[in-house]
């Protein structure tokens, strides 16, 4: 329908706005929301990103909002302090792990070249020497987008074959890097997208290092199990990376949309994303968030972050990121029960791949438990067989949610037999 010519009254909009888009809805803050790995919204960060809409601040800078500088500045120094990650690390809030990806290999991109004499801002990819990108064969997809969105393109990739578990091989990883010369950027995952694996990253970063490679982390949800003590061992050697990309809208539970890039070269990352102009009026003294993101005028979303760790603190963002896993693993010790279950991956974090003998049947026992209303979950593809794939990363989730989707699951394969 055209736009109409006259307004209506605000109220008026809103009701049909609500009445409109209801039954469209994704009941993805629910206890029993699985899919994609999507958070809930704690308490404190739903409030912060409502006074954050309510405030309207233009966060691009400190000058156009002093606040949002200033919570950001704090909350960058908290998320570096929980994960573990180099203090003076430079830290930029974006939209999700999609830009951050952009954000990181920005800088790993201006970095490697600089190394070898060209300066990417003022030349351009056009006559630089080569990039190479070597990345597992199971990296997330952003990262190839990102790759595009830079310039550097997908043919630049080399694959590095990877174990049952999506794990980069360190060993193929070494031999991919002494077979070619030039600029390179290695990319390691801190949790597979499937099965929740770990790269080795201690190897991975130390092979990198010998080459002269920056190492660029993605750690999308995974990063957050440097929050926990039982889990932290997962990440040994992340922190040696040059970069790390993750989501605070995942496992930091709070409400779309936030991102996270970090940088270990700060010089590096400014210079990539560093835009000046007259009118803008750079402070000489306070953080500038354009200088670390992609955005100019943008949304303050750090306001959200700070409250999120601020209301959960240390304990309880390990408490959350710990009740997940264990709920991952009654999961799959409820549904390997079930007739023609079995579990594909190792559950070493928050990650259940499921499958129910061949691909019809699995696919029919996913349709059956998304359409029951009870839980919702996705399917994917695991070495080229259909998958149920399982994320729990809700601070909502209790042990009732799981048992009642076990019991779902429980009635869909009996009902497909």
């Amino acid at each position: 329908m055209p736009l109409p010519g006259d307004g209506v009254d605000a109220g008026r909009v809103i009701e049909e706005l609500a009445a409109a888009a209801e039954p469209g809805l994704v009941a993805g803050t629910g206890g029993r929301y699985f899919g994609f790995v999507t958070g809930g919204s704690v308490p404190a960060a739903l409030a912060a990103d409502w006074l954050a809409t309510a405030w309207d601040q233009n966060a691009f800078s400190y000058l156009s909002s002093p606040a949002a500088a200033i919570v950001e500045e704090v909350a960058a120094i908290w998320v570096k302090d929980l994960l573990l990650l180099p203090a003076d690390a430079s830290v930029g809030f974006v939209t999700g792990c999609q830009m951050a990806h952009v954000t990181c290999l920005a800088a790993a991109r201006h970095e490697v070249l600089r190394r070898v004499g060209w300066n990417v801002s003022e030349h351009g990819l056009g006559g630089a020497p080569h990039i190479r990108v070597v990345a597992g064969r199971h990296r997330h997809m952003t990262v190839d987008r990102a790759l595009r969105l830079l310039g550097i393109g997908e043919a630049a990739i080399e694959q590095v074959e990877t174990d049952a578990q999506g794990r980069i091989l360190p060993d193929a990883l070494d031999e991919t890097l002494t077979a070619g010369t030039g600029p390179v950027i290695v990319v390691a995952q801190a949790g597979e997208v499937n099965t929740g694996a770990f790269d080795p990253l201690s190897a991975v970063t130390g092979i990198a290092t010998e080459h002269g490679a920056w190492t660029h982390v993605d750690g999308a949800f995974g990063i957050w199990a440097r929050a926990s003590t039982t889990l932290q061992h997962l990440t040994d050697g992340l922190e040696l990376a040059d970069s790390w990309a993750f989501d605070a809208h995942k496992w930091l539970n709070v409400p779309y949309d936030s991102g996270v890039a970090v940088c270990a070269h700060p010089e590096a990352h400014r210079a990539a994303m560093l835009g000046e102009a007259a009118y803008l009026l750079p402070s000489a003294t306070e953080r500038d968030a354009i200088d670390w993101t992609p955005d100019a005028s943008r949304r303050a979303r750090g306001f959200a972050v700070y409250a999120a760790l601020r209301s959960l603190g240390r304990n309880g963002v390990a408490d959350l990121v710990d009740r997940s896993c264990a709920h991952a693993r009654h999961l799959a010790d409820g549904i390997s029960r079930l007739s023609g279950a079995t579990i594909l991956n190792d559950v070493v974090l928050n990650q259940v791949l499921v499958r129910f003998g061949d691909d019809n049947t699995t696919e029919r026992i996913l349709r059956h438990v998304q359409g029951g209303g009870v839980a919702w979950m996705g399917a994917t593809t695991w070495n080229g067989r259909s998958a149920i794939r399982i994320s729990v990363s809700s601070w909502a989730t209790k042990d009732t949610n799981v048992d009642r989707t076990i019991a779902e699951f429980a009635d869909a394969a009996h009902a497909a037999t």
